[in-house]
């Protein structure tokens, strides 16, 4: 009976200790918690996967855009997994002033983070380096790879865009094709110009001639008769690289319309449902693919970390790409491709 009591009063001092002990233990974290972010960003969270900050990102792809819709489904969905605000906008067409004004609007709001695309860094330098003397962090994505560094960007997610031209340029020389052209639908855009020059030089080593064909991004039928001219103005053309679905699309069309599929081969980068389906049929060699989800949603991620412990990335640019999307993986791809994340 003596040991029975003995028993009681451990197993009630157990319990005592436990229950103080599970009082007293969240005391030290929860101090360092609070004192940590006010140190770094000086904004802690607003309650429990919440965090009170408002991103802005300022791109020059419309969200309509079948490749830009993606980028954007990344950026809600960072925003949502992180606890932010984030606001995204775009200038009505590929408009250097309009998107160099939307920056400016954006700095001057006084956001916690900056995204941006570098399309033109001629044109929107100035305006992204006031957002970083203005102390506001910025990282930028998509286009800019080359140039984000000198602008005082904290870092870039996307790809390189040469070495994804110049990667595609090897691949259709392995095809074997004898003279190709590079389709772009923004000239003066550095990323698109930089693709079709990667793009040359890969064939330029293999000795095959390449030529670069503008054609409007706003117009599929105007761009399907100037590819198509292009064809018909020189017979010897059997390469086309599209810089996008917006130029794939009016390809695919006229090859089609023509019976040249299989004769001309066509390749393109970045996806669409049209452009996985031609692939995964063999009409398309390959797509590249720079996995825009990723662009939207990690600037978003890293932006958070930025403001809650002043965590910077390794390297000053995070690679999304690129990928090919062959006929071996494009079903595989397609079934993503619906979730609206490739």
């Amino acid at each position: 009976m003596q040991n029975k009591k003995v028993w009681i009063i451990v197993l009630v001092m157990i319990v005592l200790v436990a229950v103080l002990a599970a009082c007293a233990q969240p005391a030290a974290p929860k101090e360092a918690a609070t004192q940590a972010p006010s140190e770094t960003s000086g904004a802690a969270p607003a309650a429990a996967g919440q965090r009170d900050y408002r991103f802005v990102v300022v791109s020059h792809g419309q969200a309509s855009d079948p490749f830009w819709s993606v980028v954007k489904r990344g950026v809600d969905q960072a925003a949502k997994d992180m606890g932010v605000k984030v606001e995204y906008q775009a200038p009505g067409t590929f408009d250097m002033v309009e998107m160099a004004q939307l920056i400016d609007a954006a700095v001057a709001s006084n956001p916690d983070g900056l995204v941006v695309s570098i399309p033109d860094p001629d044109a929107l330098g100035p305006h992204i380096k006031a957002a970083v003397d203005a102390g506001i962090p910025v990282f930028s994505m998509n286009s800019g790879s080359d140039v984000a560094e000198s602008l005082g960007v904290i870092a870039h997610v996307g790809q390189t865009e040469y070495e994804a031209g110049y990667g595609g340029g090897q691949r259709m020389a392995a095809a074997g094709i004898h003279k190709a052209i590079c389709v772009n639908q923004e000239v003066g855009n550095a990323a698109l110009d930089l693709r079709c020059q990667g793009f040359a030089d890969a064939l330029a080593e293999k000795g095959i001639e390449s030529s670069v064909v503008a054609v409007e991004l706003a117009d599929p039928t105007e761009a399907q008769q100037r590819i198509m001219g292009a064809l018909t103005s020189d017979p010897e053309v059997d390469g086309v690289l599209t810089l996008g679905p917006t130029g794939a699309t009016p390809a695919l069309k006229g090859l089609t319309d023509e019976g040249l599929l299989g004769k001309i081969k066509l390749a393109t980068f970045d996806l669409s449902p049209e452009v996985l389906e031609a692939v995964r049929d063999g009409n398309m060699l390959f797509a590249i693919d720079q996995q825009q989800y990723m662009q939207g949603y990690l600037p978003i991620v890293f932006l958070v970390l930025y403001n809650d412990n002043l965590n910077t990335p390794g390297s000053k640019v995070i690679l999304t790409g690129p990928g090919f999307v062959t006929k071996d993986n494009a079903a595989k791809v397609i079934d993503l491709s619906k979730a609206g994340t490739r």
